[in-house]
């Protein structure tokens, strides 16, 4: 079981990442920073919910958590392999979405899905689960 001192804690009993041969599988992986309760561009009311959000501002926090879990788990950008993404409203987010996301895989183009969720385990509006594959030295 892998975890990056960087990344934020995940929200249960599971590892940021885990290795199995040459690949490595990540924990669905979202926004918020170490050590905080904010998450980027999201503001909440006094019960939790969501007011209002920067989709922008969460994509490039939850490819800056992957970034920092590859990282921490000896694997790189590039050996991204597979990525699932979870959107939590398709119609307003995709098209920013695939604009950002375009921008960090300019060179490394992994397999992508992306689907839309009624609601993620906390309040944000996306989240990732990706795959990496180590090279065979």
């Amino acid at each position: 079981m892998l975890y990056s001192d960087k990344a934020p804690d995940p929200v249960g009993l599971y590892p940021h990442a885990r290795r199995v041969g040459n690949l490595l599988f990540l924990s669905g992986v979202g926004p918020r920073k170490k050590g905080s309760k904010d998450i980027p561009g999201v503001t909440l009311d006094n019960h939790g919910n969501i007011i209002a959000y920067d989709i922008e501002q969460q994509c490039h926090a939850v490819f800056e958590n992957v970034r920092f879990i590859l990282e921490a788990s000896g694997a790189r950008w590039e050996n991204l392999v597979d990525v699932t993404v979870y959107l939590t409203n398709m119609k307003a987010d995709f098209a920013t979405f695939n604009k950002i996301y375009a921008t960090y895989f300019k060179e490394n183009q992994p397999c992508r899905t992306t689907v839309e969720v009624n609601a993620l385990p906390t309040p944000i509006a996306i989240e990732l689960k990706c795959i990496a594959a180590f090279e065979d030295k």
